[in-house]
């Protein structure tokens, strides 16, 4: 089966459950915070791969993930996706899940990322003019990476505005190269 249809059936049956009970917005922030673990504890994403490990165990690791104490429809549905066995699946699941709630409820999610932390005044301002540029409500994320070197770059849902230094350097690095 493809691996993007599962997490898409999953998510897609999962909204509509916790719509129906009310609960879609606290399922979505509980799913929030799966992902961040997900990205902070890469073991967590072996765990759940690991055909050793007892369903029982992981039920609760996924429960500590999402706060210690999810909410009962998404609790049900984490024994339901480990009694199938798609329990891999289950970091692909909570980002389709977001995408979906994101998408029903006209948010729009904001990404910047910085080389050096900015002022909250500074971040106010683009907060305000993102605003202005859509109807949408907005979930804006702050990411600082010294990576980039300098400048921003900026991510509306899915498109991207790179303006880092770093980028740059890569185009000016293909120039070179390709000019010969």
């Amino acid at each position: 089966m493809n691996e993007g249809l599962i997490p898409s059936r999953y998510a897609k049956a999962l909204y509509k459950f916790a719509t129906e009970k009310g609960s879609a917005q606290k399922v979505y922030n509980e799913l929030g915070d799966l992902v961040n673990s997900f990205s902070t504890h890469p073991a967590l994403g072996k765990a759940m791969g690991n055909p050793a490990l007892p369903a029982r165990d992981k039920e609760q690791l996924l429960a500590t993930a999402m706060g210690g104490n999810p909410d009962d429809s998404l609790l049900r549905f984490v024994r339901l996706v480990i009694r199938n066995r798609r329990e891999s699946f289950m970091r692909a699941i909570a980002l389709t899940y977001q995408s979906i709630y994101r998408e029903a409820n006209n948010i729009a999610r904001i990404t910047v990322v910085t080389a050096v932390t900015l002022g909250s005044e500074v971040l106010d301002k683009i907060k305000a003019l993102m605003q202005s540029k859509t109807d949408k409500t907005l979930e804006f994320v702050y990411v600082t990476d010294p990576s980039i070197i300098g400048g921003f770059i900026l991510k509306v849902d899915s498109m991207q505005l790179d303006a880092s230094v770093n980028n740059e350097l890569k185009k000016l690095r293909l120039k070179l190269i390709n000019s010969k």
